[in-house]
């Protein structure tokens, strides 16, 4: 006996997050379903899961080559993100997706979604450091931070 799952992570071997499979009655309820790698499939479930994929195809960027100009003009220039540091140059927090998204359609007019961006490791001071943003399925684009303290910072 097999069941109809969707699948809400990405499972090596079988598929990424939004997949409808078919596994073994066992395999769905003595593991995926547990662990909330999947959910059962129902019609409603596949009705939002279209929709999902819908909003995913209209944010997404058209095709690859406006992806890949995108990826050149965003590695051209650094992103300069300003934020309240302390005297030793340590930021009042930290910069987020959200930031850094604001600062590309700043400096390039261009709109990218915030869960596109990741980060090497968490940017906790000024200077310059790197973020990868996803534009297309296999494209990234290497992103340079460069992080300045505000006017008026602690003196």
């Amino acid at each position: 006996m097999t069941t109809k799952l969707i699948l809400t992570n990405e499972v090596s071997g079988l598929g990424t997050a939004g997949d409808v499979v078919e596994v073994k009655d066992g395999y769905a309820r003595n593991f995926l379903m547990p662990r909330g790698l999947a959910t059962a499939w129902t019609k409603g479930g596949q009705r939002q899961l279209d929709q999902i994929r819908a909003a995913r195809g209209k944010r997404a960027i058209a095709n690859l080559e406006d992806a890949q100009a995108l990826k050149a003009q965003l590695e051209s220039k650094p992103i300069v993100v300003t934020e309240r540091a302390g005297e030793n140059g340590r930021l009042f927090g930290t910069v987020t997706s959200t930031e850094v998204a604001t600062a590309v359609k700043a400096v390039f007019e261009k709109d990218i979604d915030r869960r596109a961006v990741e980060f090497v490791s968490p940017i906790k001071s000024l200077g310059e450091h790197k973020a990868t943003v996803r534009l297309h399925d296999d494209l990234f684009a290497n992103l340079t931070i460069q992080v300045v303290a505000a006017k008026g910072a602690a003196k």
